[in-house]
């Protein structure tokens, strides 16, 4: 029995979450739990009962491409606006397992150098290796966000980087790479909660920055441009989940749960001994 199948869940998590044609964001509820049966408490149970069989997971996938025995790996891409909960994400779930199986990746303004190539050129640079799993804290899709939004570049340029990431993530697919895709869903009250919290806490201070306040007065803008990056770049290869986030302990269960069924569709195994086991024991023994 595995972990999921311990839980209180009781529904399909990916097919609830999953943005399928007609969907609309504004219909869902950042406060709702899609599919979880229980409260916070339970959840933190099953959390905490989800780590063991992830890290077994993840471990064998790793030591399968240790020696050249699989081409799989998994990307984990994060977006959603300030204080959704991306970090906690990064620390509460894929936090939990073996560090040397996990690349991060974060995507802020680019440099000068990046500047100089194709938005996706620093992108690729950073997928995960075969073994492991890659986590995007925001990626790729800040320049069809932000850059939209904020008018960072013409509508002609943006219209083409939506095909261009279809195109990107396709190659990414077909070369063993399980994408999973996800914007943390939290309300307009729920992000001044949190926001207001770093400003009354010293310790959160640096989490806090006045351009944070500045994109609330975009929040429509931001909405409209996820509704058009999910209707125009959610695949059958690549898609994206939407997670309501205005409950930490759900959005952390949830995106644990994807993680454990992209492994376990993977299936790594324990790859066999290149070696005689038994002669290996006696020479041991002999020392």
């Amino acid at each position: 029995m595995t972990a999921r199948s311990q839980t209180y869940w009781t529904g399909d998590v990916a097919e609830l979450l999953r943005v399928r044609e007609g969907f609309v964001l504004s219909s869902i509820d950042p406060g709702s739990t899609p599919g979880y049966g229980s409260d916070k408490q339970q959840a933190a149970a099953d959390l905490a009962a989800g780590v063991a069989e992830l890290d077994l997971l993840q471990e064998k996938l790793f030591a399968q491409s240790r020696v050249g025995a699989t081409d799989a790996s998994v990307l984990l891409v994060l977006q959603g606006m300030d204080s959704s909960g991306k970090g906690g994400i990064v620390r509460h779930v894929v936090g939990s397992v073996d560090p040397q199986g996990v690349s991060l990746a974060s995507f802020g303004a680019p440099t000068e150098e990046e500047r100089a190539h194709d938005f996706l050129w620093r992108v690729q640079r950073k997928l995960p290796p075969a073994g492991r799993i890659g986590v995007f804290d925001r990626s790729h899709y800040e320049d069809v966000l932000i850059g939209r939004v904020r008018e960072l570049a013409d509508p002609d340029e943006i219209e083409r980087r939506y095909e261009a990431i279809n195109e990107f993530e396709r190659q990414v697919a077909a070369s063993g790479t399980r994408i999973i895709k996800i914007m943390l869903h939290i309300s307009y009250a729920a992000q001044k909660a949190r926001l207001m919290e770093r400003l009354d806490r010293p310790e959160k201070h640096w989490k806090f920055t006045p351009s944070d306040v500045d994109e609330r007065t975009r929040w429509p803008h931001y909405m409209a441009a996820y509704q058009t990056v999910f209707e125009r770049t959610s695949t059958e290869h690549a898609p994206w989940y939407v997670v309501p986030a205005n409950r930490k302990w759900y959005a952390r269960l949830a995106i644990q749960h994807l993680l454990l069924e992209a492994l376990e569709n993977i299936d790594p195994q324990w790859p066999s001994a290149g070696y005689d086991v038994a002669l290996e024991r006696e020479r041991l023994a002999a020392t």
